[in-house]
């Protein structure tokens, strides 16, 4: 069983609200597509991802993951949710550096 937190600083707070809802979206099929890359369905017993925004003096986006292998799978849960994070990270900036880019 692992969990992952991790909060991205978006320096972008003139998004749209169709577009904060698209990044969120955007993180969380990242996290769970590395995740079914390195696993099975049959290797995953619970998986939850939650992207929440936070509205702050910047815009924060926070990217939960709590994952849960049955006992027999041998995987290092937590790298797995970093990577998975990680990757989210990457195609976010990404994202935000294409939408910066149509102004």
């Amino acid at each position: 069983m692992g969990e992952g937190k991790r909060v991205i600083h978006i320096g972008l707070p003139e998004l749209s609200e169709d577009q904060l809802v698209e990044i969120g979206e955007l993180a969380q099929e990242v996290v769970i597509k590395h995740v079914f890359d390195a696993l099975n369905k049959s290797e995953v017993k619970d998986i939850e991802v939650t992207a929440r925004i936070n509205r702050g003096e910047t815009l924060d986006l926070e990217i939960e993951v709590y994952l849960e292998v049955p006992v027999f799978v041998r995987v290092d849960v937590d790298a797995l949710i970093d990577e998975a994070v990680e990757k989210a990270y990457a195609a976010v900036e990404k994202r935000l550096r294409e939408i910066a880019g149509k102004d």
